[in-house]
C-alpha cells in the first residue's frame, strides 16, 4: 500500500534531523519552505510536523514556527540510510566541533597574533579571492582555519586538528560543494572568510568570535536546506 504523501515526509524528515542538520532547539523552515522543498502540498506538511510533534520530536510554537526538541533515537527503517548519509552525520559533527573550537580559536588570534601569525591567514584569503580552480579553493579554505588555529598560540587546539586534519578536509570540500551549487554564494563565502581576517588582525576579539559563529552558522543551514531539498515526496 502506498504511503500517504505527509507519512513519507514524516520519514524524510526524521532522516534529516537523525543525521544532525538541526540541533535541539534549532528552528524548522516554515511549513511554506517546507512544502516547496519537497514539492508537497502545505496541509501534508502540517500534518507531518504535527505527528513528529505527537512524538515528542518537535515543539510548534504558534506563531514562531517548529523547533526541533529531541533528535530521533534511531534513524526510521523505511528510509535508506545510505554511505552517503552517514558521511553527512560525520560532517555535521564535525561542524560542531569546528564550532566548539575555532570559536574560540578567532577570539584569541584576535588577541595574540602577531604580523607573522596573520601573513598565513591573508595568504590563504588571497588565494580564495583569485582562484576559480575547485581543489585550491578547498586548500585555500582549509589552510585560513588552520592558519586561525596556528594563530590562536595554544599547542593543544593546534594538536586537536591536526588530528582531525583528514576530517577537516572532508567537512570543508564538503560544505564547499553544498555552498557554491550557486555561484553568486563565492563571493559571499570570500566575504565571510574576509570580514574573520579583519576582526582578527584589527583585534577585535568579540567581532572575531561572532564573525566565525556566524561563518559555521550559516555553512550548517545550507547544509540542512540541501538535504531537504534532495528529499522530494513523489
Amino acid at each position: 500500500m502506498k504511503k500517504k504523501a505527509y507519512e513519507t515526509i514524516i520519514d524524510h524528515l526524521q532522516n534529516i534531523l537523525f543525521s544532525g542538520a538541526f540541533q535541539p532547539g534549532d528552528r524548522l523552515p516554515t511549513e511554506r519552505e517546507l512544502a516547496s522543498r519537497f514539492t508537497a502540498s502545505r496541509t501534508s506538511v502540517r500534518e507531518a510536523l504535527r505527528q513528529l510533534e505527537a512524538q515528542g520530536v518537535l515543539e510548534i510554537r504558534q506563531g514562531s514556527g517548529s523547533y526541533l526538541k529531541a533528535r530521533p533515537n534511531s534513524r526510521p527503517e523505511s528510509v535508506s540510510f545510505t554511505i552517503e548519509n552517514e558521511k553527512t552525520k560525520l560532517v555535521y559533527e564535525m561542524l560542531e566541533l569546528r564550532r566548539a573550537l575555532e570559536v574560540e580559536c578567532a577570539g584569541l588570534a584576535a588577541q595574540r597574533a602577531g604580523s607573522l601569525d596573520l601573513e598565513p591567514i591573508r595568504q590563504a584569503l588571497l588565494l580564495m579571492e583569485s582562484t576559480d580552480d575547485a581543489e585550491l579553493g578547498i586548500k585555500a579554505d582549509v589552510d585560513f582555519h588552520f592558519a586561525i588555529v596556528n594563530a590562536a598560540r595554544n599547542s593543544i587546539f593546534a594538536k586537536l586538528f591536526e588530528t582531525v586534519s583528514g576530517h577537516m578536509n572532508d567537512t570543508i570540500r564538503a560544505t564547499r560543494k553544498e555552498r557554491l551549487l550557486d555561484p553568486s554564494r563565492r563571493q559571499d563565502t570570500i566575504e565571510e572568510h574576509k570580514e574573520i581576517f579583519l576582526a582578527i588582525a584589527s583585534g577585535q576579539v568579540q567581532e572575531a568570535r561572532l564573525s566565525m559563529e556566524k561563518h559555521i552558522s550559516l555553512i550548517r543551514r545550507e547544509l540542512s536546506l540541501g538535504m531537504i531539498d534532495r528529499q522530494q515526496v513523489q
